[in-house]
């Protein structure tokens, strides 16, 4: 919607300065989108083991089956039941990368049939990796997280190689290279260059302020070693921060973040778990509700609609907007029904009437500092929520206050003059937000045209 600026015109000097509500915003899920698909067409990838792709893909499909067979094989040679998914190959939109593995559906299912149960004992979690329930919870509450003790353990069980007993589901991480469902990496392994497409949005920042977390955790690796060091006595190598350069467990970190799977009703040393045959090889949707669950014994996967044959089995990603899903597995959802931006407002706390206005707020259910979730496809509902929230703060008159105070529900009456300086500010601010980034929508929507597949 265009508002023609009349600010100036109708409202006096003092008021065209004085802002008497402050707003910020966070998350552009359709910039997100686009920066995304963007990035899908760039040639990278990831490896647990730190190597940056520039080789060609000499061994595919049975030819790098070994005696373990692939990663289904031993699981059932390793307690697997029989189960009703299979494991298929996606092509990588770059030929040099080996086409990513997914799970589908082996025969036609219905809705609540029970899809795989994996047993405990091909479960890995904090309980089974450091044997002490105690210590887990230790750890992570601490200043280590589930994720970069599970993503220590298995970086030097992968130094083990064959030896290791997870050596199958190692190499199966090692060919998802990082990278999520439609094969693509998450941001925090994006060189600079190509963060750069992610000027003017949020995400950038929560990108680079996860960055530095997961620096913050490898700093503290040797933590687990000491405290642990009967769990690490099988491994001949050095301390953490000796073995390990911090990229190699950056890498390993977000690769580990890919497919972790949240359970619930579990003890804190259980909740989080790398699942064989979870993601990122189980596609995540935003449309389902279906989700790997604790049962006794083993985590299994009850589908929530019909499959034909072949057709890839997707589980519930969680309430989580698209900047989520793409920092922490790789992708974005275009029909994600949760994909929101966050509108921060602020009541000016040098205003005169500030108590007034807040104990207003209050009884309205808003809060001095309110953030406004907009989502997607319910715009309209958000900015009529936000909208007596801007006119609050800039009511000036004592007289006008007392009415609004002795008013009911979020009324807040104002002249047109003042309304169009309610919404020129709230245009305003988003047209300078959207300026911020390197390219327009439409510049962006080109782009998609461009590169999506005929």
């Amino acid at each position: 919607m265009e508002f023609t600026c009349l600010h100036n015109k109708c409202i006096s000097p003092s008021l065209t300065v004085l802002s008497r509500v402050s707003i910020s915003f966070s998350n552009l899920p359709k910039r997100a989108v686009s920066f995304h698909r963007r990035r899908r067409n760039l040639c990278f990838a990831t490896l647990v083991d730190g190597k940056r792709t520039s080789e060609v893909v000499s061994k595919r499909g049975g030819e790098e089956e070994d005696e373990f067979g692939d990663l289904k094989s031993w699981m059932h040679k390793n307690g697997l039941p029989p189960c009703k998914v299979v494991l298929k190959e996606r092509p990588s939109h770059d030929k040099k990368l080996r086409p990513i593995h997914y799970v589908a559906a082996s025969e036609d299912l219905q809705a609540s049939d029970v899809a795989v149960s994996v047993p405990n004992s091909l479960v890995v979690t904090l309980e089974r990796v450091l044997g002490n329930e105690t210590l887990a919870e230790l750890l992570t509450t601490n200043k280590l997280s589930e994720l970069a003790c599970l993503a220590l353990y298995l970086m030097y069980e992968k130094k083990q190689g064959k030896k290791s007993f997870w050596y199958p589901y190692i190499r199966e991480l090692d060919r998802q290279r990082g990278r999520g469902q439609l094969a693509v990496e998450s941001p925090l392994l994006w060189s600079e260059a190509e963060l750069a497409y992610l000027t003017g949005s949020p995400t950038k920042a929560e990108v680079l302020d996860r960055a530095d977390g997961i620096k913050r955790e490898y700093e503290e690796l040797d933590t687990v070693w000491f405290m642990a060091g009967s769990l690490f006595q099988q491994y001949p190598y050095d301390i953490p921060t000796e073995a390990f350069p911090f990229e190699i467990f950056k890498q390993a970190f977000v690769a580990i973040q890919s497919c972790v799977v949240h359970l619930q009703k579990v003890s804190l040393a259980r909740r989080f778990a790398l699942v064989p045959l979870g993601p990122p090889l189980l596609a995540y949707s935003s449309n389902c509700k279906a989700m790997l669950t604790a049962v006794d014994g083993a985590v299994e996967l009850v589908v929530d609609r019909p499959y034909k044959a072949g057709e890839p089995i997707v589980v519930w990603c969680g309430p989580q907007p698209n900047s989520k899903l793409l920092l922490n597995y790789g992708f974005v959802d275009e029909d994600n029904p949760y994909d929101r931006i966050a509108v921060e407002a602020a009541l000016n706390t040098e205003d005169p009437q500030y108590q007034d206005k807040r104990m207003v707020a209050q009884r309205n259910g808003k809060l001095s500092v309110q953030v406004f979730q907009v989502y997607a496809g319910k715009e309209k509902e958000a900015v009529s929520d936000i909208l007596p929230y801007l006119r609050l703060g800039y009511v000036s008159d004592p007289s006008e206050m007392q009415s609004v105070i002795s008013s009911q529900g979020p009324v807040c009456p104002v002249s047109p003059c003042m309304e169009q300086a309610v919404l020129d500010q709230l245009t305003v601010y988003f047209r300078t937000r959207l300026a911020g980034y390197c390219t327009s929508i439409s510049e962006d929507e080109l782009m998609v045209r461009l590169y999506r597949p005929h």
